[in-house]
């Protein structure tokens, strides 16, 4: 049942938490930082940037693999097709990730039961003043926490301290039409042998009572009110990912991973510099800037982290009954792309 919100004076004011809404607001401006930056950060040992060629055997059981694992897909080609080139088509990816806590209020109530109200027994913790604990870096994750010395104790609105609300199945009346007579009382000429001839029977929901329960105060009859902290700390990743010109489609990528070339972490990191291809020093200083102006805004930033891949991609070239096809081998898990696979068929499932 769809019950209504608390009145708006059932809440008290609370210092420091005056903008408090039932329902909750936005998220509360954090503390300002102290941490300094990194400092800037050099470019990766050219010497571990070779990858080793992809074997036509690899390829083939990755294709063979990939075929397998669809339902739609014949297996001939991987089985029957003959590999006629193969060329490689290595990028890189830059990755940035902010790791990031935001705190947001609401005011909260649950059925009261027996709990002590702490109300102005101490002055409340601010916001950012309660401890929480993140499960780990770059982890998502999400705790609510009761704010200590904000909780007191309401009658229960919706049953207005009662702790039951009438019956929606009977409306009230304990009862409901007999199901097998309609409310006639007869079968026949003889009385209906369910109701005894009253045309009504007893409201199975509510057992005869014509109340049930108060859902809101679980029959209490009152309600423990207190401020809700929602604490969550969210990993914001971005990647910026070298255009290749191998015609595979660059968001396929973000599934693998690549040779890890560069990696670095810190309260706020500095941009990469020195990097031999200006595109990706130029989007380290880019999605650098723009994290550090976006999310200390409304978070406050507790690590960054940067890594460069050298990404592996295979265009593998085939001929399957004299035509000649196309399909991909990318990432450290050598998965496959195939958008024009030359053998699907029609599945049904049942």
């Amino acid at each position: 049942a769809a019950y209504p919100p608390p009145p708006a004076d059932m809440f008290g004011s609370m210092p420091g938490y005056e903008g408090t809404v039932v329902g909750g607001g936005g998220y509360l401006p954090p503390p300002a930082p102290s941490a300094p930056e990194a400092p800037p950060q050099p470019a990766p040992d050219q010497n571990q940037w070779i990858i080793p060629s992809l074997s036509e055997d690899v390829a083939r059981e990755a294709f063979k693999s990939f075929a397998a694992s669809n339902c739609c897909y014949s297996k001939s080609p991987a089985n029957d097709g003959v590999i006629t080139k193969m060329e490689p088509f290595n990028t890189f990816r830059y990755r940035l990730e902010t790791f990031t806590e935001s705190r947001s209020t609401e005011w909260a109530h649950k059925p009261h039961e027996g709990e002590t109200p702490d109300f102005y027994t101490q002055t409340a913790p601010r916001p950012w003043e309660v401890a929480a604990t993140p499960p780990g870096l770059f982890q998502n994750h999400t705790e609510e926490i009761r704010v200590p010395y904000t909780s007191s104790i309401k009658d229960c609105h919706v049953c207005h301290a009662s702790g039951t609300l009438p019956c929606e199945e009977c409306h009230g009346t304990g009862y409901k039409q007999c199901w097998v007579c309609n409310g006639s009382g007869k079968q026949m000429s003889d009385d209906c042998h369910r109701c005894s001839g009253s045309g009504k029977e007893s409201c199975s929901v509510c057992d005869g009572r014509s109340t049930k329960e108060c859902e809101n105060c679980k029959g209490k009859r009152q309600l423990l009110t207190y401020i809700n902290l929602k604490v969550e700390w969210k990993n914001n990743v971005e990647d910026h990912v070298l255009e290749q010109s191998s015609g595979m489609k660059i968001d396929d990528l973000r599934s693998v991973s690549g040779k890890e070339l560069f990696k670095n972490s810190h309260y706020m990191v500095y941009p990469l510099t020195g990097f031999p291809y200006p595109a990706i020093s130029e989007a380290s200083e880019r999605l650098v800037r723009e994290h550090q102006s976006k999310y200390p805004q409304t978070s406050r930033v507790l690590q960054q982290r940067q890594t460069v891949e050298l990404i592996p991609i295979t265009k593998v070239n085939y001929k399957w009954k004299d035509d000649s096809h196309v399909y991909y081998v990318f990432g450290n898990e050598n998965q496959v792309s195939a958008d024009n696979y030359p053998a699907t068929c029609c599945c049904t499932i049942l």
